[in-house]
């Protein structure tokens, strides 16, 4: 053999060599290399259908949007400066001398604000620049700010003040490309994807110049994947780290951008990238990341906050503003660098832009509801016209009634008042509960719901759940179906003496009175004013216990309750949703209004979907009403509630009923003034008693609630049906005028006493020293009430 042959192969490429020249003909490899070709065509046809059935139509399940009511901004609305500032403090905007959307400056009780656009159900309120004038709890002025021509209504943006989440608990708010800052995209492309509109999916370029960045950084600073492989992987893959997952997202990024456009890709990742975490809820897409860092809308934010959110892309945790701010300010000004290496900012943009602060709130805007307890009550109203699914996956906007104002005042009240009588009252910490609801009289709109003495948390909704014995708050049932019958009168005397009523087959009920004693014949308005037991059982039982029932059923009360003479006393269970429901039905004159949390609904993109209208019916007799609501204001000036007018204005006129159950175990006040209704409970879940009647309980709380919120007195307008009448207050027969001790009452027509009293008149040359003594009596009544 010549010394210059060749030298000898290794075995395995010899048998390589035989096989590659001989074994591709034989038809098992043919058949298995045509099997596997398929297959990969098949798999490669799979992702393809996963990419468009995914990617088409409804990409997110997302939360449905629930907001306040808008505040309507007309000269005399009846808003305070304080209250106005802690409107826009809770819709986030900005105290700024920059004159832009959701800014406002603020000298006293002067505001210059401009507004933010907003799509309500009637149309599109375009930003507007106002000033705006209180004086008390009033507005003065309303005026264009560059023009000062006077202005007739401005609404501003709702409160949002919650979601309806869908199962998977991802939080997003979602924007149109269009609706994104340049600045943010630049910034975007600049470090996640130079190359975004020249690659297809997949840049290798973009790999080998990230590795090469990163080696020599030390660090990663640059990723390798484009906008598309990273969408690929958030929207249809898992994070596994292999390389069946990695052929995948090349794959399937690819097909993507096969079929859908670059900005079409673009949109869907400012939507879908995470970036942070609220509690439970992941928070993803640009849009729903403006409010929870900065509490402002994505068209407010300017290039530093624009390029901290950049930022977060690459590492949310790592990245978190709040948990570490030198890290995050790095990384922002590390955006800003890169941003102007590409050209998209100046040096003196990326200078002034590096000196700012991260700006982010102090805490998180929280993804919680504002009343998780009113959100429930959206939610079951809601239930009668939506399923489930659409609520939490269509993006529903759903306008509701709820005043934040009163709201957050009802909340502060209701806990600070249940925290000090359950010190005062010595009992385990944590044990006093608390509900309480506001509802205007006119509509029936719900403005505020506290579900318990923690409002915020979303726990057991005792306003819609707890069923509790009212005591005396039924009375004025009772009351009231009395006085719809010309037989009875305010005047009409009542014996409020000892009782023994049978009780079939068991022992004879001998109810007494809160006091435990006895007052005789009393006038009917007073015994409803003092909450005689007595006195009440026997007009129920005169009028007809069915008949009671029969009357709570007309103002409201759907609860089927047995016609036993105890009910007459409150021995019925009742939420305090359902309390408010019949005294809604007295607060408004006899009209019943079904209690209403919603207003509207508008779909994702603004289109009205639906408008909940009042609907209205007559309840009672407006005039039997009218009778019964000016014996509720002698409750407050003579009766049970008294104690109230040390508190809040003589002004408010307020008519109410307290309610005390046996042994002290529940507290209820229900009341309304001229255009608010609050009822309020005070008790322990495990029932045993507090201490508190109605009076020492409820009462305070909804004092508390009340003056936070404002009120308009109560002024009745005489119905038809009522005529005035002078009476003798001595006896109760008429009186005339002129006469001693005569005093103007109302009765329904024809119901009037006819005999006379003797009159004794007031001399002439005397009726101004009468009327002064009139006046020291009255003034020292009140002082005595005061102290």
């Amino acid at each position: 053999m010549s010394s210059e042959s060749s030298p000898k192969r290794p075995p395995f490429f010899s048998n390589f060599r035989r096989w590659f020249d001989h074994g591709w003909r034989s038809p098992v490899v043919v058949y298995v290399l045509l099997m596997g070709l398929l297959a990969g065509i098949g798999y490669v046809a799979w992702l393809d259908h996963i990419v468009r059935s995914q990617f088409e139509g409804n990409r997110w399940a997302l939360p449905a949007q629930v907001y306040a009511r808008p505040l309507e901004l007309f000269p005399g609305a009846p808003v305070s400066g304080s209250q106005f500032a802690e409107e826009l403090q809770m819709l986030g905007y900005r105290r700024s001398g920059e004159r832009r959307s959701g800014s406002y400056v603020r000298h006293g009780d002067e505001f210059q604000v401009v507004t933010r656009p907003f799509t309500f159900g009637d149309g599109r309120e375009d930003p507007i620049a106002v000033r705006a004038v209180f004086s008390g709890d009033r507005l003065a002025v309303l005026q264009h700010l560059e023009t000062g021509k006077p202005i007739d209504l401005v609404r501003l943006d709702p409160v949002l003040i919650g979601k309806i989440y869908p199962a998977h608990n991802e939080d997003r708010v979602f924007v149109r490309l269009k609706e994104v800052p340049p600045l943010l995209i630049k910034g975007l492309l600049a470090v996640e994807d130079r190359n975004f509109y020249q690659h297809h999916g997949v840049d290798p370029i973009a790999v080998a110049r990230a590795l090469w960045v990163d080696v020599r950084a030390r660090e990663m600073v640059q990723g390798g994947s484009t906008l598309t492989q990273q969408l690929v992987k958030n929207f249809f893959l898992s994070n596994e780290r292999t390389m069946t997952r990695k052929f995948k997202e090349a794959v399937m990024s690819w097909q993507l951008e096969w079929h859908y456009e670059k900005d079409e890709i673009l949109e869907a990742y400012c939507n879908e990238i995470y970036l942070g975490q609220s509690g439970k809820h992941a928070i993803h897409g640009f849009g729903r990341a403006s409010w929870f860092y900065f509490r402002r809308p994505l068209s407010e934010l300017q290039l530093p906050e624009l390029a901290l959110l950049v930022g977060l892309v690459r590492g949310p945790s790592y990245y978190d503003p709040r948990r570490h701010p030198k890290r995050a300010l790095a990384r922002r000004n590390q955006v800003l660098a890169m941003l102007a290496e590409q050209g998209g900012i100046t040096l003196a943009q990326v200078r002034a832009a590096q000196e700012a602060p991260l700006g982010v709130t102090a805490k998180a805007a929280s993804s919680a509801a504002l009343s998780p307890a009113f959100i429930d009550l959206v939610r079951r109203q809601l239930r009668r016209d939506y399923r489930e699914e659409d609520l939490n996956s269509a993006g529903l906007q759903i306008f509701t009634t709820l005043d934040p104002l009163v709201q957050t005042g009802t909340m502060r009240a209701l806990q600070t008042r249940v925290e000090q009588l359950e010190k005062q009252q010595r009992l385990p910490q944590g044990s006093l509960e608390g509900a309480a609801i506001v509802t205007s009289n006119e509509g029936g709109e719900v403005l505020a719901l506290a579900g318990g003495r923690d409002a915020d948390f979303a726990g057991f909704n005792r306003v819609l759940d707890a069923r509790r014995p009212i005591g005396s708050l039924i009375k004025p049932a009772v009351y009231l179906t009395a006085l719809s019958n010309p037989k009875y009168t305010l005047l009409t005397p009542l014996n409020d003496g000892p009782l023994t009523l049978k009780n079939p087959g068991g022992k004879p009920w001998q109810p007494l009175n809160y006091d435990k004693q006895f007052h005789g014949w009393v006038p009917l308005k007073s015994a409803l004013a003092h909450s005689y037991n007595l006195a009440t059982v026997r007009l129920g039982m005169d009028v007809g216990v069915s008949n009671v029932l029969q009357t709570m059923e007309r103002l409201g009360v759907e609860e089927k309750l047995k016609p036993y003479p105890s009910v007459l006393l409150g021995a019925a269970e009742l939420t305090p949703f359902d309390v408010t429901q019949m005294y809604q039905s007295v607060a408004s004159g006899g009209f019943h209004t079904p209690l209403r949390a919603i207003r509207e609904i508008l779909s994702r993109d603004g289109r009205p979907l639906r408008r909940y209208e009042v609907t209205v019916r007559q309840a009672a007799d407006p005039a039997a009403v009218f009778l019964l609501t000016r014996a509720m204001q002698d409750v407050m000036r003579n009766g049970t509630g008294v104690s109230l007018y040390s508190r809040v204005p003589w002004s408010w006129a307020v008519a109410g009923k307290t309610g005390t159950t046996d042994g002290l175990r529940d507290s209820w006040f229900a009341g309304f003034t001229g255009d608010r209704l609050a009822v309020v409970w005070l008790g322990r879940d495990d029932n045993r008693p507090t201490g508190l009647s109605g009076s020492t309980g409820a009462l305070q709380a909804w004092g508390d609630i009340m003056l936070r919120a404002g009120a308009q007195p109560l002024k009745l307008e005489t119905p038809k049906g009522i005529e005035w009448v002078w009476i003798d207050a001595n006896s109760g027969m008429r009186s005339a005028e002129g006469c001693m001790d005569a005093v103007q009452m109302p009765f329904l027509r024809g119901s009037a006493p006819l005999q006379m009293a003797p009159c004794s008149e007031i001399p002439g040359d005397s009726v101004g020293e009468t009327i002064d003594n009139a006046v020291d009596k009255a003034v020292d009544w009140l002082n005595e009430v005061f102290q």
